[in-house]
């Protein structure tokens, strides 16, 4: 299960140094993206086609993507596919199908099979592992397990069995193997506590056991160093990676973690990563970019616990990059992290909730960092607000000790006011920035509108005048007019600079009931103001007699006479709105006093026009008056004010 191709001596030199220039450069955008990988058993990196093949053994396939994690091929029909090794070099890539009893070859320019090599009925392989010309392979299951190999040398490749040189293993061994260390196979047994590490001398072609020792057993993962003489392990344990000398097998040193560790990685340059199970949510991705002997580098990658069963995070070839995987099942998540040796560092801003422009305020704040950063380390302040809509920078403040700092300042705006606070990285930092705002006191200014409750006769054309008192800068009112009715929407109807008077005008055709509003949008020293004016419009309304055979007058007022059997027609015409009707009232007078007779509404046309029948008296002497009006709301709508037309009167005679 070798994860990483180990490159050549003077390579991992050359990245040494490459890696260092990288991490004094700024830190660019990491990618994540979402993976179609549910479960994944292995990872393996291709520096050669740069690319990353994924062993999914819930899907039975192998996802292969580029170095973003960009999708660029899946082979399929691969059961309970398990460990993946590629060659030395990288021409082919090799998978064992734990639920085939094989192991089959893809030629990695193509993706094609090109071979495969049954291990036997039942002997389901899971581990692989590439040394000395042969592809050495873990297989079988609990205490049926044992060490394999397929020697690739031969004319025609063979598969040999039983090969654990006496050793009883409980579950197939996990296997590593590198370039630079010939003649060794390393293999643990991560099954039970008692379960051993086993160095094994295969220079022979034969494995012999050259040093064994029990070191905790439930080892979750390995990685070989870059000169293939130690290895690390995720465990014992479930706070530490532990390194071994592979010679004779004692602890070099320790790697401290915080939760049980998953997966570990070493780079050509041998620096150490690990992701962790991380069930507290306080780090999952480790990096020990200064050793053993310094805080590692912790990302939080994901809120979620981390992958823990499987090989599921890798650098790249070169190691300038960190490769991770979280998530399960379909919230599978592919990381690439491009400045992994960078420390993290969090910086948070406080600024008060709000504050008294001219005044002085405290703005305060932490940077942190799992290696601290000194006293003095500078960070750069901007200031944005109206007055600086851009930012104004408000120099370079210096962090205090504790990773804390604080800085005062007099904001000449008001409103929205936001603090800025950068860091800008160093060779072992990533940048952070942090900002927070507070809400800076503005005066309220004066604004007033005329013409509120005013009644209008409909047509009239009224100006409405806003008045803004003083202000800072802005002098700018605007002026909407909203009329009653869904059907005519609130419309910006001016926008300017008022006059020296502080007025600015509109006029408005009063046909309706309308709101006019004025809107100031405040400035650095006064707060946005809108004041609001409902003037209210009446409809036009006329009401004719017809079939009358003359006019006179009773008193001072005009009747319209009618014989007593002629039917008395009335029109009316009224501004039309959409399902309005007409009231119309009918009144008879008796004895000095006029008496309501009836009261009626009757739909408008959409000419405006009502003509009703109001019938004969069929006696004389009699006298009536009947008029029209739009009521609010009762007359099916409320768009205008309440409006009563004239009494038209009339006289039944013989």
């Amino acid at each position: 299960m070798a994860r990483l191709r180990a490159l050549p001596a003077a390579t991992a030199l050359a990245v040494l140094f490459s890696s260092a220039a990288l991490a004094a450069a700024p830190a660019s955008a990491d990618t994540i993206r979402p993976i179609a990988v549910s479960d994944a058993a292995d990872t393996v990196v291709d520096g050669v086609h740069q690319r990353l093949y994924f062993s999914d053994r819930s899907n039975n396939r192998i996802v292969v993507t580029d170095n973003t994690g960009k999708a660029v091929a899946t082979l399929t029909d691969l059961p309970q596919v398990r460990d993946l090794e590629l060659s030395p070099d990288s021409s082919t890539l090799y998978a064992a199908l734990y639920g085939a009893d094989k192991i089959v070859a893809f030629d990695t320019a193509t993706l094609t099979q090109t071979a495969e090599y049954p291990t036997g009925d039942k002997t389901i392989p899971s581990r692989l592992a590439w040394a000395d010309g042969k592809l050495w392979f873990g297989y079988g299951d609990q205490w049926d397990s044992g060490l394999g190999a397929v020697d690739l040398t031969a004319e025609t490749p063979t598969v040999t069995l039983d090969l654990a040189a006496g050793h009883d293993w409980s579950s197939p061994p996990m296997l590593y193997a590198g370039p630079d260390n010939p003649g060794t196979l390393l293999a643990l047994d991560g099954h039970i506590s008692s379960a051993p590490i086993v160095v094994y001398d295969i220079s022979s072609g034969t494995p012999v056991i050259r040093v064994s020792a029990e070191k905790g057993g439930f080892y979750k993962d390995a990685a070989l160093t870059p000169d293939g003489q130690s290895v690390v392990v995720a465990g014992p344990g479930t706070r530490a990676l532990t390194e071994y000398r592979l010679s004779d097998l004692e602890e070099v040193r320790t790697y401290p973690v915080l939760s049980q560790p998953e997966t570990v990685s070493v780079a050509p340059d041998g620096t150490v990563a690990a992701t962790v199970l991380d069930t507290d949510d306080i780090g999952d991705t480790y990096v020990f970019t200064g050793g053993a002997d310094q805080p590692a580098s912790v990302r939080n990658l994901s809120h979620e616990w981390m992958p823990w069963l499987g090989h599921s995070m890798n650098w790249s070839a070169d190691g300038a990059q960190l490769f991770v995987l979280s998530g399960s099942n379909t919230s599978t998540r592919f990381h690439a992290i491009d400045a992994p040796r960078t420390y993290v560092t969090t910086l948070t801003a406080d600024a008060p909730a709000s504050a008294t422009r001219a005044k002085s305020l405290t703005v305060k704040g932490t940077l942190t960092s799992g290696l601290a950063l000194p006293a003095g380390t500078p960070l750069t302040v901007t200031r944005t607000d109206m007055e600086s809509p851009n930012g104004k920078s408000l120099g370079t403040k210096s962090l205090g000790t504790g990773g804390k700092f604080s800085f005062t300042d007099t904001p000449p705006a008001g409103g929205k006011v936001t603090y800025k606070v950068t860091y800008a990285g160093d060779a072992a930092h990533a940048p952070a920035t942090a900002s927070d705002s507070v809400n800076v006191s503005r005066a309220t200014p004066t604004l007033t509108l005329n013409r509120n409750k005013a009644t209008y006769s409909y047509g009239t054309d009224v100006s409405f005048t806003a008045h803004l008192g003083t202000t800072y800068k802005n002098r700018t009112v605007e002026l909407w007019v909203d009329p009653f009715g869904a059907d005519k929407p609130k419309k910006l109807v001016k926008t300017g600079k008022v006059n020296s008077k502080g007025n600015l005008s509109t006029t408005v055709h009063m046909t309706r009931d309308t709101k006019v509003t004025a809107v100031f949008k405040g400035d650095a020293r006064y707060a946005p103001k809108t004041v609001t004016s409902t003037a209210y419009a009446k409809v036009k309304v006329s009401t004719t007699l017809s079939k009358y055979y003359k006019t006179g007058r009773i008193g001072s007022t005009t009747y319209r006479y009618y014989h007593k059997n002629t039917d008395v027609i009335s029109t009316t015409t009224m501004s039309y709105y959409k399902g309005r009707s007409q009231r119309l009232e009918l009144q008879i007078y008796y004895q000095g006093k006029w008496y309501d007779g009836a009261t009626e509404y009757f739909k408008l046309g959409t000419s405006g026009k009502s003509i009703v029948n109001l019938g004969h008296s069929g006696q004389s002497g009699i006298r009536a008056r009947v008029r029209s009006s739009y009521i609010n709301d009762g007359s099916g709508d409320s768009v205008n004010s309440t409006t009563h037309g004239a009494w038209k009167y009339f006289v039944f005679t013989k």
